[in-house]
């Protein structure tokens, strides 16, 4: 599949459609098993608790790839992300309860990196419970 998304269509300042992701407790035992991060402050309230945490928190590296969906989904091609890299600023608590925890996410073209590569910047905004969670959050993206 082949970015969707035509260079010459996107400005510098172009804003993705923002998205909102839930993470539930499931999601991080699902995430653990695919992952085999089995790290006991992402499923064990008491363990987090000892350690110096709020709570259960979700993996970095889920709430990246939570992240990365915002241009995944964009761009139409997952494969068209060339280089993809963050700072873990804040933990995403996940309480136990019936709500869990969301990650907000939103994301703007910031430069245009190459004409004849059709390479964007894209950087994103990670927030949970009004806390920025991702720094650094950018994404070099080959468009079509």
């Amino acid at each position: 599949m082949a970015a969707k998304i035509a260079y010459d269509a996107v400005e510098v300042g172009t804003e993705l459609p923002a998205q909102v992701f839930p993470v539930t407790r499931a999601d991080l035992v699902r995430y653990a098993g695919a992952s085999g991060d089995f790290n006991p402050i992402h499923w064990n309230e008491k363990f987090a608790k000892e350690v110096g945490l709020p709570d259960v928190i979700a993996h970095g590296m889920f709430t990246m790839a939570e992240a990365i969906r915002v241009v995944t989904d964009w761009v139409g091609d997952p494969g068209a992300v060339l280089e993809y890299g963050v700072r873990f600023t804040k933990p995403v608590v996940v309480p136990n309860d019936d709500k869990g925890a969301v990650i907000e996410v939103g994301a703007k073209v910031a430069a245009k990196l190459d004409d004849e590569a059709r390479t964007v910047r894209v950087d994103l905004l990670a927030k949970s419970g009004d806390q920025k969670v991702l720094g650094m959050s950018r994404a070099v993206v080959k468009l079509a």
